[in-house]
Protein backbone atom coordinates (compact mmCIF):
# COMPACT_ATOMS: atom_id res chain seq x y z
CA UNK A 1 0.00 0.00 0.00
CA UNK A 2 2.86 2.48 0.89
CA UNK A 3 4.42 2.01 -2.80
CA UNK A 4 1.22 2.62 -4.28
CA UNK A 5 1.05 5.81 -2.29
CA UNK A 6 4.26 6.94 -2.64
CA UNK A 7 4.01 6.61 -6.46
CA UNK A 8 1.06 8.40 -6.65
CA UNK A 9 2.19 11.27 -4.72
CA UNK A 10 5.38 11.39 -6.66
CA UNK A 11 3.29 11.68 -9.75
CA UNK A 12 1.02 14.37 -8.24
CA UNK A 13 3.97 15.77 -7.47
CA UNK A 14 6.11 16.42 -10.27
CA UNK A 15 3.66 14.94 -12.62
CA UNK A 16 3.17 11.50 -14.68
CA UNK A 17 5.51 12.71 -17.41
CA UNK A 18 8.32 13.92 -15.57
CA UNK A 19 7.94 10.72 -12.84
CA UNK A 20 7.70 8.40 -15.87
CA UNK A 21 11.12 10.08 -17.14
CA UNK A 22 12.92 10.19 -13.88
CA UNK A 23 11.76 6.32 -13.25
CA UNK A 24 13.43 5.52 -17.17
CA UNK A 25 16.40 7.54 -17.12
CA UNK A 26 19.15 5.19 -17.83
CA UNK A 27 21.34 6.08 -14.44
CA UNK A 28 18.14 5.32 -13.30
CA UNK A 29 17.49 1.35 -14.25
CA UNK A 30 19.39 -0.25 -11.33
CA UNK A 31 17.46 1.59 -9.18
CA UNK A 32 13.85 1.31 -11.21
CA UNK A 33 14.74 -2.42 -11.64
CA UNK A 34 15.51 -3.20 -7.74
CA UNK A 35 12.55 -1.43 -6.79
CA UNK A 36 10.05 -3.04 -8.84
CA UNK A 37 11.35 -6.17 -8.45
CA UNK A 38 10.96 -5.32 -4.68
CA UNK A 39 7.33 -4.30 -4.87
CA UNK A 40 7.04 -7.51 -7.09
CA UNK A 41 8.18 -10.08 -4.14
CA UNK A 42 6.13 -8.01 -1.87
CA UNK A 43 3.01 -8.55 -4.08
CA UNK A 44 3.66 -12.40 -4.29
CA UNK A 45 3.79 -12.82 -0.36
CA UNK A 46 8.30 -12.46 0.20
CA UNK A 47 7.64 -9.32 2.31
CA UNK A 48 10.99 -9.05 3.95
CA UNK A 49 12.97 -9.36 0.86
CA UNK A 50 10.44 -7.12 -1.17
CA UNK A 51 11.42 -4.51 1.37
CA UNK A 52 15.04 -4.94 1.64
CA UNK A 53 15.04 -4.46 -2.34
CA UNK A 54 13.10 -1.73 -2.69
CA UNK A 55 14.57 0.01 0.15
CA UNK A 56 17.98 -0.20 -1.53
CA UNK A 57 16.08 0.95 -4.77
CA UNK A 58 14.72 3.94 -3.13
CA UNK A 59 18.56 4.70 -2.06
CA UNK A 60 20.00 4.22 -5.26
CA UNK A 61 17.14 6.38 -6.91
CA UNK A 62 17.29 8.98 -4.84
CA UNK A 63 21.25 9.33 -4.24
CA UNK A 64 21.37 12.56 -5.82
CA UNK A 65 19.21 13.86 -3.22
CA UNK A 66 20.94 13.40 -0.57
CA UNK A 67 23.13 16.78 -0.39
CA UNK A 68 19.88 18.71 -1.24
CA UNK A 69 18.58 17.26 1.89
CA UNK A 70 21.76 17.27 4.13
CA UNK A 71 21.62 21.24 3.30
CA UNK A 72 17.70 21.47 4.14
CA UNK A 73 18.61 19.66 7.82
CA UNK A 74 21.38 22.00 8.40
CA UNK A 75 18.66 24.75 8.38
CA UNK A 76 16.24 24.23 10.50
CA UNK A 77 16.91 25.66 13.95
CA UNK A 78 18.31 23.47 16.47
CA UNK A 79 18.36 20.50 14.63
CA UNK A 80 20.05 22.05 12.09
CA UNK A 81 23.05 22.63 14.87
CA UNK A 82 23.74 18.57 15.06
CA UNK A 83 23.95 18.76 11.14
CA UNK A 84 26.67 21.07 11.06
CA UNK A 85 28.82 19.20 13.99
CA UNK A 86 32.10 17.62 11.82
CA UNK A 87 31.48 14.43 12.72
CA UNK A 88 28.14 14.32 11.05
CA UNK A 89 28.89 16.14 8.26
Amino acid sequence: MGNILFLSGLGLTIGLKSTMQFFTKPKNYKGTISFGAGFFLVLIGWPFIGMLLETYGFVVLFSGFWPTLAVFLQRIPIIGWIFQQPFVT
